[in-house]
């Protein structure tokens, strides 16, 4: 730890993009939300309360980053909300490393009331480490439960098994689809080709959850700017994947997704409800998934959640757990 430095920064143009995917590189735990573009769209379109971004230093190297913030004395990873995977960037397997940094983040927050880490991977070390650390601080540390991530990895699909692709549900429907009028599928990954499609992405978002309990994200318009700005800013490192499912020249499915190292994500899909008895959603992820092995995909990452139709292609279930600490009454 002598040789360690901690700096705080005011914002998340401190660091340089080169240095951050350094750091992410280090990362025990990887994923596009550590990313300096995840971060920084995240913070311009949410971004509330105190910045307490935290580079390490190990000589003049950057090690690790905290990407924190707080809001109403509770602390935050930057990206809390909409961010499947979030968690310490860099070297934090040292415990007293994560000591010193919410030792200073505690100092820093206005009024402070504990931390509440959302979606930290359950094999980072930073989840040990705060079990570890808790009573140095004087907190307590409560475990607010678990969330499945389910995902196929193309190499531990049983050989004896048709492809995911090619699965007999998946290949009917888009026959059937094919039957309704000249079916054609578009991937792009150009932010100049994106944006113009967003706004049709949001109106059928909003349409496809209208009838149900579960209003649409993009209701909110801070939402859609969140979106804009993510086309902007990931697209230009080449991570986002935006594919378009159309009939005669009308889109009856959409998805906003990224590929990032070798990992495609299931992000957010959508569908025209009008065609949801032709299960126009089948048919979009079989056009993802023949794209992701085009890609060279290692890992399809169908995100959180345990829906019942991931089960039919789901190799492995990873697991993402939220932590929270708080004084010792």
């Amino acid at each position: 730890m002598a040789s360690l430095r901690i700096e705080l920064l005011t914002d998340l143009l401190g660091i340089e993009e080169s240095a951050w995917d350094r750091a992410v590189a280090m990362s025990p735990t990887r994923s596009i939300f550590q990313t300096l573009a995840w971060q920084r769209s995240w913070w311009k379109a949410f971004g509330r309360g105190h910045l307490l971004l935290m580079a390490v230093y190990e000589s003049d190297q950057l090690i690790g980053i905290a990407p924190l913030f707080a809001d109403q004395g509770m602390v935050y990873f930057v990206g809390s909300g909409g961010s499947d995977y979030l968690d310490f960037i860099g070297m934090f397997s040292n415990p007293q490393l994560l000591l010193s940094v919410l030792k200073l983040a505690r100092e820093q927050a206005p009024d402070f009331v504990g931390f509440h880490f959302y979606h930290i991977p359950e094999g980072s070390p930073t989840i040990r480490n705060l079990v570890a650390i808790a009573p140095e601080l004087g907190l307590n540390c409560f475990d607010e439960g678990t969330l499945d991530a389910p995902s196929l990895r193309f190499q531990d699909w049983p050989v004896a098994k048709r492809l995911p692709s090619q699965k007999k549900s998946l290949v009917r429907h888009e026959h059937a689809l094919r039957k309704l009028g000249n079916l054609v599928v578009d991937h792009f990954s150009e932010g100049s080709q994106i944006e113009p499609l967003l706004s049709a992405f949001f109106d059928q978002h909003i349409g496809r959850w209208a009838a149900t309990p579960f209003p649409s994200l993009f209701l909110d318009q801070k939402q859609c700017e969140f979106y804009q700005i993510l086309t902007q800013t990931v697209s230009s490192r080449g991570w986002l994947r935006f594919t378009r499912v159309s009939i005669d020249n009308q889109p009856i499915a959409f998805h906003f997704g990224f590929l990032f190292q070798d990992s495609f994500l299931w992000y957010k899909p959508s569908f025209e409800i009008r065609y949801a008895d032709k299960s126009p959603g089948e048919v979009l992820l079989r056009s993802l998934l023949i794209q992701s092995q085009i890609e060279g995909v290692k890992l399809f990452d169908f995100g959180l959640g345990d829906e019942p139709f991931k089960e039919r292609f789901t190799t492995e279930i990873r697991r993402v757990r939220t932590w929270s600490l708080y004084p010792i009454p």
